[in-house]
């Protein structure tokens, strides 16, 4: 029985033409050699599993190969230092003894040092005069995945070469290579899952490779990989997206149901949904189809999928998705939270249709319907022209007031409109209710948004007095109590807020605290007070004045980290580096 090599050492690349995904930087590479014009400091850096330290070998044996032939040991003409465990100064003083020494054979005296970032100051300080001075036959090369910890006095001394991301197209195509060799049988699909998984990293995907083969006993399959990875099938997110476009939240809690039955975790479902729901929005345009990185059976399923799917659903439930990943971690039941999620994203296209039919109706009722001017007072039989269709179609029940409330009889301070200037409006209903169709482009969405915002502003302006303000500011202070927002409660009602020219509010603050709170909800406020004040020129502007005694807040563990980091900036090193958090 022979002895089994692992795919990631068997088929490390011994030329730089074998070297996967960093066609820049091998070209660059090989032409300083053939020109002569060879740096004595690199530094290799990027993500792991991409070739640095591959290319580093090639390009020790390549520079000593012209000079000696290709079948030379050049095993005394490379060194390799882990600075990982020997990143003290007696270390770095040992190759700068060596450096002195010119090579028994070849030309030149290479040095790698993997994971330079873990070299000590001292260490580094060292190292510099033999950086910055080496004798003509040594040449450094430096290895790194973290590239901002090295300090800019060994930058300013090397070439930096920043290795890329294996892209997930070229993974599968070494890949299929590698099978084909092996003997291995495989589906294109499973390869691509394989890929995606390593997330960049070739040695990390040559690993997996040789796990699914000997699990699938070299028939690699999509199940098997799946399987053996526990991922979530994209049939799961294809089937939930379809729930979600027909409305039927039943079947989404139930599919759901069916994901957490297997094991799999809440968060990593929300996770692979967002990635799902970017992957249809990327899929709407041909520009850009191409950063979807899927296999080309999937890729029809999400084109076919995309079609069938309005991209404000997609937009909007990236964003619903998003909070719910930001909030998974703080709730307490966090099923509650994804299946109210999954309700969420299903009511998105309920109302969508809703409002659809609103529209249509009204635009089969404005045949019959005379325009109505906003500064003219309509005739009765006009009214009953407007108010009959409401009578004949249930459907239009939907529509929260009546097509009379928008007709007024006060008279609006407008200035004078000259005649061929004037522009009828359409019902309130319609300006509220306003919904474009599937083809459409978001500049003229918004011109036709801010248009009719304009134009409501302008006719919805009732007079109001202070004590009608402060009736509606302080039914919204009560409600937002009773929601258990002490704090913002206590901002609205510290002080009563004044009115100015112009509809504008002035609310007077005396902390810091209650400011910002206050500041955060704003437009909410604004939102409350103009429907129920029924003006839509009302601004709020906050006031802060410090009191004469300063008062005096608690500080959150959250605060009294952020304080004692700004004096010891280490603190967020080692918060990061050992994965801490707070505790909520």
């Amino acid at each position: 029985m022979s002895e089994f090599v692992v795919s990631a050492r068997k088929y490390r690349p011994s030329s730089f033409e074998t070297v996967v995904g960093q066609e820049s930087i091998t070209s660059t590479l090989e032409s300083a050699i053939s020109s002569g014009q060879m740096a004595q400091a690199y530094l290799f850096c990027g993500p792991r599993g991409v070739g640095k330290t591959s290319c580093a070998r090639i390009f020790a044996r390549v520079i000593n190969q012209e000079s000696l032939g290709e079948n030379e040991d050049l095993s005394f003409n490379v060194f390799e230092l882990d600075a990982a465990s020997n990143n003290s100064v007696e270390d770095i003083r040992y190759i700068t003894d060596q450096v002195r020494i010119p090579p028994q054979v070849g030309k030149y005296k290479v040095y790698i040092i993997d994971e330079v970032h873990m070299l000590s100051s001292n260490a580094f300080n060292a190292f510099l005069k033999t950086l910055e001075e080496p004798p003509p036959h040594a040449i450094f090369i430096l290895a790194t995945t973290e590239k901002h910890k090295i300090i800019p006095t060994i930058l300013s001394r090397c070439q930096v070469y920043n290795f890329n991301r294996i892209q997930v197209e070229d993974m599968v195509k070494h890949l299929e290579k590698i099978a084909e060799k092996e003997g291995v049988t495989y589906e294109r699909e499973a390869l691509y899952i394989i890929a995606e998984k390593a997330d960049g990293a070739l040695r990390d995907s040559l690993s997996i490779f040789d796990q699914i083969v000997n699990f699938s006993n070299k028939n690699i399959t999509y199940k098997s990989v799946i399987d053996n990875l526990n991922l979530l099938d994209y049939n799961y997110y294809f089937k939930i997206v379809e729930a979600i476009n027909s409305n039927n939240i039943a079947n989404t809690l139930l599919i759901f149901d069916d994901i957490l039955s297997y094991g799999f975790d809440g968060h990593h479902f929300i996770s692979g949904l967002g990635s799902h729901f970017r992957d249809l929005l990327v899929s709407k345009d041909n520009v850009t189809i191409k950063l979807l990185e899927v296999g080309e059976t999937v890729k029809k399923r999400y084109l076919e999928q995309c079609q069938e799917t309005d991209i404000r659903l997609l937009v909007k439930g990236l964003e619903i998705l998003s909070d719910a990943d930001i909030q998974y971690k703080t709730s307490k039941n966090t099923r509650l939270l994804v299946e109210l999620t999954l309700i969420k994203l299903c009511s998105l296209t309920q109302s969508e249709q809703k409002k659809n039919l609103v529209i249509s109706e009204s635009d089969s009722s404005k045949k019959e319907s005379p325009v109505i001017s906003p500064t003219s007072s309509p005739k009765k039989e006009e009214v009953a022209i407007v108010a009959e269709p409401i009578q004949e179609t249930p459907k239009l029940k939907v529509i929260e007031e009546p097509v009379q409330e928008t007709i007024k009889e006060e008279k609006v301070p407008l200035e004078p409109i000259k005649p061929e200037e004037t522009k009828a409006l359409p019902p309130k209903e319609d300006r509220k209710k306003v919904v474009f169709g599937s083809s459409f482009s978001i500049k003229d969405t918004m011109k036709k948004h801010n248009d009719i915002k304009e134009e409501i502003e302008k006719t919805d302006a009732d007079e109001f007095t202070l004590e009608q303000l402060l009736e509606c500011w302080n039914t919204y202070a009560k409600g937002q109590n009773e929601k258990g927002r002490k704090t913002l409660f206590t901002a609205l009602t510290k002080n009563n807020p004044e009115l100015m020219e112009n509809f504008t509010i002035v609310h007077t603050l005396e902390n810091k605290t209650l400011s910002d709170n206050f500041d955060r909800q704003k437009q909410d406020i604004l939102d409350f007070l103009k429907k129920e004040l029924n003006n839509y020129s009302i601004s709020i502007q906050s006031k802060l004045i410090k009191s004469e005694k300063e008062e005096v807040f608690l500080y959150t563990d959250k605060e009294k980290f952020k304080k004692i980091a700004e004096d010891h900036p280490e603190l967020i090193y080692l918060k990061d580096k050992l994965h801490l958090d707070f505790e909520f």
